[in-house]
């Protein structure tokens, strides 16, 4: 933990007409990267009087409207209710619910939602369906758990919980007992107002929006171990100083405004990084890589040693390459936003202890994640299965497209089999008959390679080829004219 603590921590935030987009620095490098569009705005936490529209009992699953071009699916067990009923006895079609957001729409997929609402605030967690009362599992100094279990038993019997339930968040540490009760206080007048208007408006409706993203940075991750938090937008800076100035006083002077005439981003050298997150191939230090590769909802990683051989013995070798692995991984998981289930395939270690070592490194290394990961032992193939909690689309995703050419491969024709391709279309058009010129025309950069097969290409068409070049084509097509 002393380690996690020593890392310096910078936040810095860039709006601009479309986007805004906030970047963490540890240590200078960046770790994490809030983007959000205008185009697409972010309902996470957002909190729906829904209705729904069909329940599947096949998949224990339901599909509700909550105003938006898509539905939201619910799964059986994010539904209020006996815990042992089928999703048919629970919910019925046209019944009016409230649910709140879990999971934005992520490709093919609808947005996730769940009945068991919860609302956030800088040190506790509201859970109105829940009757759990407790601290959060990051606070592990026992004398500060015992302070804070009995401050929130306190303040909950003054302020009458009832049946809800409370959960004392990390950022909660040295928080005095008036800050918590008043928080308490206000998260309880919110929860009230939202059930006000559940009961008197008509669905599908929004009941509650959360907070705009550089106001849930301020509440979820500035805090004493953040050097500066700076804005490049003034309006977004003043209410995050008036913001702040009421829930975290102290910090206050943290949060600064950006004037600057060079961009932020460039400023400090975060938008090169965002750039390379484009690269499936990521060099490590010593001279191995890490070769990542996306699909809709698996993830799949390659370690490569590269030039790096050490001084030591090959498992030696193989070892620190893993381990090293290991923690960019860890790092790059994070700063792309890579969920669902992730495969990585480390090099083959012949020790168990070794092996052992590799899934310590990339557990110690994914603690300052704030996502939910579980870790499978490494397998004798030196294959890591694990899984990794996202509620929006990876940065990956955000930022690009399915390429027209490839079809989302990543690969296209190579040039040899475009040449094979060209000659066996010449031979159809031409029905083998040989004699008579014709042209070939291509893109620019093929060019170079079908001349140097000309010859070859000459003699398998029986005909005199002229190769040519036009810009406009990309690398597949081509165009065959007979002179």
């Amino acid at each position: 933990m002393n380690n996690q603590n020593a890392v310096k921590k910078e936040i810095f935030a860039n709006t601009s007409f479309e986007e805004t987009r906030i970047a963490i620095l540890e240590d200078g490098r960046l770790a994490e990267l809030f983007w959000e569009r205008r185009s697409n705005n972010n309902i996470v936490g957002n909190i729906y009087k829904a209705v729904v529209e069909n329940v599947l009992p096949g998949i224990s699953s339901a599909f509700m409207n909550i105003g938006l071009d898509k539905n939201a699916y619910i799964y059986i067990s994010d539904v209020l209710g006996g815990q042992r009923e089928p999703i048919e006895k629970l919910l019925k079609k046209d019944q009016e619910v409230m649910v709140q957001v879990t999971k934005d729409a992520i490709g093919t997929k609808g947005m996730k939602v769940t009945m068991d609402i919860s609302l956030p605030g800088r040190y506790l967690v509201l859970t109105p369906f829940q009757e759990f009362v407790g601290v959060s599992k990051n606070i592990e100094t026992p004398e500060e758990r015992k302070r804070l279990s009995e401050i929130l038993r306190k303040i909950t019997v003054a302020n009458e919980l009832g049946k809800k339930g409370c959960i004392v968040r990390t950022e909660s540490e040295g928080a005095s007992e008036e800050e918590l009760e008043r928080e308490l206080k206000f998260l309880m007048r919110l929860w009230d107002s939202v059930q006000k208007r559940f009961e008197t408006v008509r669905p599908p409706f929004l009941l509650h929006k959360d907070m705009d993203m550089t106001l849930q940075v301020a509440r979820d991750i500035l805090s004493d171990d953040v050097a500066i938090y700076m804005l490049d937008n003034k309006d977004d800076y003043e209410a995050t100083q008036e913001f702040v100035a009421k829930i975290s006083p102290d910090l206050k002077e943290r949060v600064k405004h950006y004037d600057g005439k060079t961009p932020v981003f460039k400023a400090f050298n975060i938008d090169k990084s965002i750039e390379e997150l484009r690269k499936i191939k990521v060099e490590l230090p010593n001279g191995g890589s890490i070769i990542i590769q996306e699909a809709e909802s698996l993830c799949a990683i390659d370690v490569n040693t590269g030039r790096f051989t050490g001084n030591r013995s090959q498992e030696e070798t193989v070892t620190m390459t893993n381990i090293e692995a290991a923690q960019e991984v860890a790092r790059q998981l994070r700063l792309r936003n890579i969920g669902g289930i992730i495969v990585i395939d480390f090099i083959d270690m012949k020790k168990a202890s070794n092996r052992h070592k590799v899934v310590d490194a990339m557990e110690r290394a994914v603690r300052r994640d704030r996502a939910k990961i579980r870790i499978l032992p490494i397998t004798r193939l030196g294959l890591v299965e694990m899984t990794r909690e996202r509620k929006r689309e990876s940065t990956f995703s955000l930022l690009t497209e399915e390429c027209p050419e490839c079809h989302g491969s990543g690969r296209v024709l190579s040039s040899e089999s475009i040449r094979i391709k060209i000659q066996r279309e010449i031979h159809n058009l031409t029905s083998g008959r040989p004699g008579g010129n014709l042209r070939v025309i291509v893109n620019p950069m093929l060019m170079e390679v079908i001349k140097k097969k000309q010859e070859l290409i000459e003699k398998n068409v029986h005909r005199s080829v002229r190769v040519l070049s036009d810009p406009l084509l990309t690398w597949e097509d081509y165009r065959i004219i007979l002179e």
